[in-house]
């Protein structure tokens, strides 16, 4: 029962965020909102315009992640946003949103990390085919940390 009051303070939380980044006049980069132990905390990363209409649908975000090289490597990874689950697929047993050989855009869905029942998209910052998946369906991720490895494109191979 604990977790249900929890659960709708959280709501209550979300919904007074949205109402608040729908009201401001300028871009927002970053919302928190507080109540008692309860704590929302969104922020939206460079380059990505805030949103104007508000927040994404309760229950998702959508996190872009910037590309980096792996360490010791030129190779650039797409990275965790979040620390939490990592899921392939948008859910089980369906098809993974991208797989060793396939071609991504920047902003093109990679991938689901779960945090705190909220389940973040994680979106490709570059171009690149993907040479490797480094984390498995489900298994626990950490801040910062590589999920799949790309080789860069060019225009041509876009």
């Amino acid at each position: 029962m604990a977790d249900d009051g929890a659960e709708q303070v959280l709501d209550g939380l979300r919904r007074q965020a949205h109402r608040l980044v729908a009201d401001l006049a300028g871009p927002v980069r970053r919302v928190r909102l507080r109540s008692g132990d309860a704590a929302l905390e969104v922020e939206w990363h460079d380059p990505v315009p805030a949103p104007r209409a508000g927040l994404p649908p309760a229950g998702q975000a959508t996190v872009r992640v910037d590309v980096a090289a792996a360490p010791g490597s030129d190779r650039p990874t797409v990275r965790s946003p979040v620390v939490g689950t990592f899921y392939r697929a948008p859910e089980p047993g369906a098809a993974p949103f991208v797989a060793v050989g396939d071609v991504v855009r920047p902003g093109q869905v990679i991938g689901i990390v779960e945090a705190m029942k909220l389940m973040n998209e994680v979106t490709a910052g570059q171009a690149g085919r993907v040479v490797e998946v480094l984390v498995a369906d489900g298994k626990p991720v950490e801040y910062d940390q590589p999920l799949l490895a790309l080789d860069p494109v060019t225009g041509a191979d876009a």
